[in-house]
């Protein structure tokens, strides 16, 4: 029988989506290098010379993950003028709620007024906000979706030792979204993802309770195989590394962030182009770092609507990430 049956044509998504808003959130609470310098054996010159931070941003003890993750999801909804009942599924890129169970994206998205949502978190850690809108635009593509709710959201307070001065110089809070949907031209590219899991001995959690990093060897580990990511990144999107005119890599440390810029710059990147460096107010804060400095840069017209944005998150240990989108 099923050889005379004409071959099905299944129902299938857009070719294309794009970024319709984005919004993002802190803590209030700022946390200088002076600060830090009262509760352990640091200054803010030893601070600024190794990772470049200025200031971050730490949430009190009843600010929750979630409670930041629908702040920044509510601004994107309303960046993009899209009702919560026109969202049909959020993703919340994290590694850092409390428990597994319940997961954060259910929760979010009751709150913000999405009923009934298909809703999951994802951690890929530092590469999370990535994969998350990687996720989102197939999904939306396949068909599986209509709208999708990504957010970063990170309370890395939870889990760092306040007096390990390798985590807690560099390690904050905060949350970032972007909100995608179906576009007649394309506006994400595909995700240039992998992971280096023989590398877990770098990043991992102490006894279930405390971030443990070796900080050296994440820093040779990502100044030379992340701006190999960038440049696949921007092959599968089929343009060139000249076309790019912002790169937002994760906020991980300045002088990586610097690394990184420099190589491609060899590789071709132009040399006006604006390099990310969120890192000095805002600290590492993982998945949401990538969206916050979206967001902060948008804001501040250094990434203009239409500009080409190559995205890179990486996290020695597992997953790394690259993209590339266009400003919505």
């Amino acid at each position: 029988m099923t050889g005379d049956r004409p071959a099905l044509q299944l129902r299938q998504g857009p070719a294309a989506t794009r970024i319709l808003g984005v919004g993002s959130t802190q803590p209030d609470r700022v946390v200088t290098n002076d600060d830090l310098s009262e509760v352990m054996d640091t200054n803010d010159q030893w601070i600024r010379e190794r990772v470049g931070i200025i200031e971050r941003r730490f949430a009190d003890k009843d600010e929750l993950l979630v409670d930041m993750a629908v702040t920044a999801g509510a601004k994107a909804l309303a960046d993009a003028g899209t009702d919560p009942s026109e969202v049909d599924t959020v993703i919340v890129p994290n590694c850092t709620m409390p428990a597994p169970i319940p997961n954060a994206a259910g929760q979010v998205a009751d709150r913000i007024g999405i009923k009934a949502a298909g809703a999951f978190d994802l951690n890929a850690a530092c590469a999370g906000f990535c994969y998350g809108l990687g996720v989102a635009s197939d999904l939306i593509r396949a068909g599986s979706a209509g709208k999708v709710l990504v957010i970063g959201a990170e309370k890395l307070t939870d889990v760092v030792d306040p007096q390990d001065r390798s985590t807690a110089i560099i390690f904050a809070d905060g949350a970032g979204a972007a909100l995608v949907g179906p576009s007649e031209q394309p506006g994400i590219g595909p995700v240039a993802w992998g992971s280096a899991g023989d590398l877990v001995d770098m990043i991992y959690m102490r006894e279930h309770r405390y971030l443990f990093q070796e900080g050296q060897a994440v820093f040779r580990w990502a100044t030379t195989q992340i701006a190999p990511i960038a440049m696949r990144a921007v092959e599968l999107a089929g343009i060139q590394l000249s076309d790019v005119d912002v790169l937002i890599p994760h906020q991980a440390n300045l002088r990586i962030v610097e690394a990184i810029a420099k190589r491609l710059r060899a590789k071709g990147a132009r040399e006006d182009l604006v390099v990310a460096d969120d890192i000095r107010y805002s600290g590492n804060t993982s998945s949401a770092s990538i969206p916050i400095a979206l967001d902060h840069m948008r804001a501040a017209g250094t990434v203009k609507s239409g500009d080409v944005v190559l995205l890179v998150g990486f996290g020695a240990g597992l997953s790394y990430a690259g993209q590339v989108i266009v400003c919505p």
